[in-house]
């Protein structure tokens, strides 16, 4: 019992993660700080795409769901649980894009907003 909680929890922290991988910049609008934590969550995520690093959030819950007597997850969290089910897999690269896009308009909001007042474009 303890195990399928773990790796339910998991995949609950692992769907959260995502989130502010794709929306945390705009977090950072309101609260500065969160800038710093966002970047390490957005290259994080870069290099799991870029360079097909293992998350260990998926290593924990394909644990926990072994340990529990389930069947583990034979392929990785977005391919498990968004690929194929939430949108077609055709679609996997547009939206690695569009999801990079969100990001980095989040980051050029915030530079914007961050920028002292007075420095307006001046030709």
């Amino acid at each position: 019992m303890a195990y399928q909680w773990l790796a339910g929890l998991t995949m609950v922290v692992h769907f959260a993660f995502l989130a502010y991988v794709v929306a945390g910049g705009f977090l950072a609008w309101w609260r500065p700080w969160l800038i710093w934590p966002h970047l390490i969550a957005a290259g994080w995520g870069f290099a799991t795409v870029v360079l097909g690093l293992d998350c260990p959030l998926t290593y924990v819950e394909d644990w926990a769901r072994r340990e529990a007597g389930e069947q583990g997850l034979s392929r990785g969290f977005i391919d498990t649980y968004l690929t194929g089910v939430v949108y077609p897999e055709r679609f996997t690269v547009p939206l690695q894009v569009l999801a990079g896009l969100v990001v980095l308009t989040s980051w050029i909001g915030f530079a914007l907003r961050r920028r002292p007042a007075g420095t307006a474009d001046v030709p």
